[in-house]
């Protein structure tokens, strides 16, 4: 009978102990913060990532894929003083001020150079030419 009653003990002990948990702390969280565009409403085009520490990133770089297959990388500079995207392919590198942001898209240019972005698309326009490039999963 006290070797039953034991068991028992036993068991609610670590029914009681196991429901105390909070979960796997090894799990790294990462929450977005929505940034306003020019014009007040949510840009979906611009987030700050928050690491666990509540840290800010205001810097991310993406590598997009143009239709030829070049690889681009794609720098965005979300520092609220100084918006801007800077792009490099073929050790050349581009850096284009922020002009206007929409909702779902937002526009950089500097000179003749244009870059559209909206989603995972990056469209560039410089002068005659235009080069769509997609976001890879790289």
């Amino acid at each position: 009978m006290k070797i039953h009653q034991l068991a028992i003990a036993c068991i609610i002990s670590v029914t009681l102990a196991s429901c105390k948990k909070e979960g796997n702390k090894g799990i790294i969280k990462s929450d977005q913060e929505i940034i306003l565009a020019d014009n007040g409403k949510p840009d979906s085009t611009i987030s700050y990532n928050v690491d666990v520490d509540g840290n800010k990133s205001i810097k991310t770089d993406y590598v997009y894929r143009a239709s030829d297959g070049t690889l681009v990388k794609v720098v965005f500079n979300y520092d609220p003083a100084d918006r801007n995207v800077s792009i490099r392919s073929n050790n050349k590198t581009f850096i284009l001020k922020k002009t206007e942001a929409k909702p779902s898209e937002t526009i950089y240019e500097k000179d003749d150079m244009k870059a559209l972005v909206k989603g995972d698309s990056l469209i560039l326009h410089q002068a005659s030419n235009i080069i769509e490039l997609v976001k890879t999963k790289i």
